[in-house]
């Protein structure tokens, strides 16, 4: 139910074509001095596997979220990274912005879903995962019938059957022509190969084991 005028601006800065507009899509409104949110999407989160990968290495201490402080770590790398000296004032101040904007249930830290809304809406493949993801029982089932050699993780070639599977009871949020990207992303979270079930969960299960 747009009118004339909404529906321009949805298309001029929408980029997929469900009628809506992601925050980073937004933000491209504002004033480039303004608009760190494109700066820091730009400068190291350009694809899902890049994000993964972001991700692992500042949960550093594997709780599935990220607090306050590795968040300003992460944000600190990115500019040194671009060669951007700002004040810890500021740094601070990026921080807290990005809690608020993306801190959905208000607990003062990210989960991994929530911060991946910083990727462009084409490339969080996350969105495709949410219809389906299981509660706490049915994800351990799944997680011990894929983990065939019982060793307490998941290789690429066992998260490749799970992924199936997925893909074939779920085509209308999973499509199997995009099973390499989902597989590529996923291991990306992998502790040097090994997909171990507090790292999975973080995509499939619905809940806190």
């Amino acid at each position: 139910d747009l009118t004339p005028e909404m529906k321009a601006f949805v298309d001029q800065y929408g980029k997929a074509t469900d009628g809506k507009i992601g925050i980073v899509e937004l933000a491209q409104i504002l004033p480039t001095e303004e608009n760190f949110l494109l700066f820091f999407r730009c400068q190291q989160l350009k694809s899902s596997e890049d994000f993964m990968q972001t991700w692992r290495k500042y949960d550093s201490d594997h709780s599935g979220f990220i607090d306050s402080e590795e968040l300003k770590s992460f944000l600190k790398d990115l500019l040194q990274k671009a060669n951007k000296q700002i004040e810890d004032s500021k740094l601070t101040e990026y921080t807290e912005i990005m809690l608020r904007m993306f801190d959905a249930n208000n607990d003062g830290k990210l989960e991994l879903t929530e911060l991946a809304r910083l990727l462009p809406v084409q490339e969080n493949f996350l969105i495709k995962f949410q219809g389906v993801k299981m509660c706490a029982k049915e994800f351990n089932k799944a997680f011990e019938m894929y983990d065939q050699d019982g060793n307490g993780y998941i290789d690429e070639n066992e998260l490749d059957a799970l992924l199936k599977d997925l893909c074939e009871k779920n085509k209308k949020e999973l499509d199997i022509t995009n099973l390499a990207t989902y597989k590529k992303s996923i291991m990306a979270l992998s502790d040097g190969g090994k997909l171990y079930r507090a790292e999975l969960a973080l995509i499939l299960c619905a809940e806190e084991n």
